[in-house]
């Protein structure tokens, strides 16, 4: 054990590498802010003193103490200290600006409600308001080079050692060395079984047994400690715990071989197990009853609003071709469900391919004139408008397909593994594939693959904010679409 701790350069007396206290730094962070405001103020108001100070200096004093209070809430409340703030490189300075104008703002507005504000100078609040935001800003750049700075030199890392150079502990701590971030630092592993481990693995060193580790512990060299035994390892998994719990450092169980597949996937509890959390209702709670009432609203608003036109378009489908106005076809919709989709008929009646067994080709024979047209500016798709007042569809969402619909003579759900997770949510009218392209035939696999990518990003990331934008370029896309036919 010795030679693999002066490998690592560990001594006794080396606790200057003892990782810097996350809490130390954002009170630095913290105190640094309030200076920066309280120093702004200060000097605004001497430079405003051509007398040397005068006998309203404790009011101009008492002000600035108050904003520096109230700064501290609105800093907190616009995130400027939130959880990975001190380890990215993105500066918060909206967040900082918009902290220090609403401090600004609510102080204005209380000096005139109080009836006070004739007995500050207008100048001295102007250049304190541009001084602090100015210094917040500055600041904030220079302290993020000083943390730049100790990252590099690994001041944040948790010194952490591995339990189990096993196969489990081995990809842990490749994982850790690839993908894990400035607070830990792999130095070695720990394990029982000396006889059946290498000296080395993943080019760190195995220090010894857990015995060993917690003497490592004691002697302040080790930060952090990482359990990567099997699960199924039950009775060794007590014994390891049981004598590290006496050590005063954090002590964390490694998930499984199975859990390096969903790496970004977090832990909840259930019954008081923790348990992984690979997969959440999408749109869910308010943001459901908030899409539902977009939908209500909006299409409802669109029918009144194209009624005249819908009956237009019924009377040219009429003129041009015998057979019905409307088309209805299966098409699969929320949780794989089979529902009826409401479109205008654009092909001949003798031609309707109700299954789309084959899917519209350009210049396609079976389209009428007036189905050219309509496909052309996407008209035909207004009909499931009805589709969303009845609550089998959205205004936006991954678009439904027929049942036989095939990408490179196979079917969608054969063609793309995680097709059917589009069905999570409601299909849409339009969607964010769709307004980026990715519509019209597919006869590649490419473009099945593509859509169905878009469609779950807008799944995990909808917002009403990304529903509008949606919304707002297919009107664009409407007008200049080469896809659709």
């Amino acid at each position: 054990m010795g030679a693999a701790l002066a490998a690592l350069g560990l001594r006794r007396s080396r606790r200057d590498v003892r990782p810097i206290s996350r809490v130390v730094l954002e009170l630095t962070f913290r105190i640094c802010d309030l200076m920066i405001l309280g120093l702004a103020g200060l000097i605004a108001f001497f430079l405003r003193q051509t007398e040397g100070p005068s006998l309203q200096s404790g009011q101009y004093l008492g002000a600035i103490v108050l904003a520096m209070l109230f700064a501290t809430l609105m800093l907190h409340r616009f995130e400027v200290y939130r959880d990975d703030f001190l380890y990215t490189r993105r500066i918060p300075f909206a967040g900082l600006c918009t902290a220090w104008t609403v401090t600004f703002c609510v102080l204005l507005a209380a000096a005139f409600l109080v009836k006070v504000s004739d007995t500050y100078s207008r100048v001295w609040a102007l250049s304190w308001f541009a001084g602090g935001g100015v210094g917040l800003v500055a600041g904030r750049i220079v302290l993020r080079q000083w943390v730049r700075g100790l990252s590099v030199a690994d001041r944040f890392a948790n010194r952490t050692v591995i339990v189990g150079a096993g196969d489990q502990g081995r990809r842990l701590a490749g994982y850790l060395q690839r993908h894990g971030d400035v607070t830990t630092k792999v130095i070695g592993f720990a394990d029982d079984r000396l006889t059946r481990v290498p000296r080395e693995s993943e080019g760190l060193p195995v220090f010894g047994s857990v015995d060993h580790l917690v003497d490592l512990i004691r002697r302040d060299l080790v930060d952090q400690v990482i359990v990567a035994l099997p699960w199924t390892a039950d009775t060794r998994l007590r014994e390891v715990v049981n004598k590290l719990e006496q050590t005063p450092v954090p002590i964390r169980l490694a998930p499984d071989l199975a859990a390096f597949s969903f790496p970004d996937r977090r832990f909840t509890t259930v019954g008081r197990l923790p348990m992984m959390q690979l997969f959440e209702r999408p749109i869910s709670g308010w943001s459901f009853v908030a899409k539902s009432m977009e939908d209500r609203i909006l299409a409802g608003g669109l029918l009144l609003f194209f009624a005249p036109l819908l009956a237009l378009v019924a009377l040219a489908i009429k003129i041009d071709s015998p057979g019905p106005v409307f088309f209805r076809q299966k098409r699969y919709g929320f949780n794989n469900d089979l529902f009826e989709c409401w479109k205008f008929r654009t092909m001949r009646q003798d031609r309707t391919d109700v299954n789309a067994e084959v899917l519209t080709r350009r210049d396609d024979d079976r389209v009428t004139r007036v189905g050219r047209f309509l496909r052309k500016t996407s008209l035909d798709e207004l009909p499931q408008l009805i589709n969303v007042l009845k609550g089998d569809m959205s205004l936006v969402g991954p678009r439904p397909h027929a049942t036989s619909a095939k990408a490179a003579g196979r079917l969608y759900e054969e063609a793309v593994d995680v097709y059917a997770a589009r069905h999570r949510v409601k299909p849409g009218i339009t969607g964010w594939a769709q307004v980026n392209g990715w519509r019209g035939e597919t006869d590649t696999l490419e473009k099945i693959e593509r859509r169905v990518e878009y469609d779950l990003f807008y799944i995990e990331n909808w917002s009403l904010a990304l529903d509008l934008k949606i919304l707002l370029r297919t009107a664009l896309v409407m007008l200049g679409d080469q896809e659709a036919y």
